[in-house]
């Protein structure tokens, strides 16, 4: 068993996959195994991930499953891990030559520590440039929940978790839906534990065009169940009336997306959620029509 795996959940994403294969064939440290989940590819990728297996350089487990989105697929690598730690990368990410051997160094000072679920760190443009804004100054443990809206951290952020707790949060998607936000997870693991704070790059991301974060709204419009319920969780976690008004507005516009009645009667604060009622509805006929 290694101590981190990296597990990378693909779909029809063989034109960058060697990307990242390449990345962890020249990793400092080879702690590691990956793990790769095809929830249905159309392309190449498993005649690609097949030859890398041949050449032996990694460890790999390659398994593949009908398309059901990345978060379904990231349910399956979970309970598949073998490894202490999982650590997962995107397609089309790829890491920095140090990465595993940093999180290894880092996990061995805080591995005993049974109120840490895992480390975050940062994503960047290169190894010196993060998506966005550096951790906390000061700040060694964090809730994700505070990282985001307490501290206001900007960007994205490589998370490495216990598979042990990760394994106990599932994604709920919903039936004819393939998307729930990732942080809804995380969030629910802020209840028990803490992350530990690393403030360097340990992945590299260039956004595609045909990834979830590019088509938003879209991807907003086609799992609305998944929406609203993320943004239910959110209106009842926020601590100040700013972010209550809107998680709860945007709650609401994901009920009026999924036609889901009674959004307003099950709102974690139903005045709040009166008030927020008519924002959501012109959010509706703009910014999602």
């Amino acid at each position: 068993m290694a101590t981190v795996c990296v597990f990378t959940p693909t779909y029809n994403r063989a034109y960058v996959l060697p990307k990242l294969y390449k990345s962890l064939v020249s990793q400092t440290s080879h702690d590691f195994s990956w793990l790769v989940v095809d929830d249905g590819s159309t392309d190449n990728t498993a005649e690609l991930v097949h030859g890398w297996q041949a050449e032996g350089l990694v460890p790999i487990t390659f398994i593949r499953q009908e398309n059901g989105g990345k978060q379904r697929a990231t349910n399956t690598g979970m309970e598949h891990c073998k490894d202490e730690l999982f650590f997962v990368v995107d397609s089309d990410d790829y890491l920095v030559p140090t990465a595993i051997e940093q999180v290894v160094e880092v996990w061995q000072g805080a591995r005993n520590d049974a109120t840490l679920a895992g480390i975050v760190a940062l994503r960047g443009s290169d190894e010196e440039t993060p998506l966005g804004t550096h951790m906390p100054a000061g700040v060694s443990r964090v809730k994700m929940w505070d990282l985001l809206h307490k501290y206001h951290f900007k960007g994205d952020t490589s998370l490495i978790h216990r598979t042990a707790i990760v394994r106990q949060h599932p994604y709920d998607v919903a039936p004819g839906e393939k998307f729930v936000a990732e942080s809804m997870a995380f969030f629910a693991i802020d209840d028990d534990y803490d992350m530990l704070t690393y403030d360097h790059v340990l992945t590299i991301c260039h956004y595609l065009p045909d990834g979830y974060t590019k088509n938003f709204v879209e991807n907003t419009k086609k799992n609305p169940i998944g929406y609203m319920r993320h943004k239910r969780d959110s209106a009842r976690r926020a601590t100040n009336p700013y972010d209550a008004c809107r998680e709860t507005t945007l709650y609401l516009v994901g009920c009026m997306l999924a036609h889901h009645r009674g959004g307003i009667r099950e709102a974690p604060n139903v005045p709040l959620a009166v008030l927020c009622y008519l924002p959501a509805k012109l959010a509706c006929v703009t910014v999602f029509r």
